[in-house]
């Protein structure tokens, strides 16, 4: 990935701080820079309760028999895919 150039603006102690904290860890205030914004933006991302709740819940065997069921085809709306779906299986 190219980098770019970006200039900030602090207070001398916050970029002592910085300096120091990146000095201690052997990575450049840069890398810190990079580390910090990563970790704020994973924090930041917001996980539907629903999907918590249930992320570690096995899927029922029948949920998994209806996977592929329905084929997403682009231009088709629903009731064209249920009507080719029936014609498929019962043979029309």
């Amino acid at each position: 990935m190219a980098t770019s150039k970006l200039t900030l603006s602090a207070d001398k102690d916050t970029i002592q701080l910085a300096k120091t904290i990146a000095s201690e860890d052997n990575i450049s205030v840069s890398r810190l820079f990079k580390t910090l914004i990563n970790e704020v933006a994973k924090k930041r991302k917001k996980q539907s309760p629903v999907l918590e709740k249930y992320k570690d819940v096995e899927m029922p065997e029948w949920i998994k028999n209806l996977t592929g069921v329905a084929k997403d085809e682009p231009g088709m709306n629903y009731k064209d895919m249920k009507y080719e779906y029936l014609k498929e299986k019962y043979g029309l």
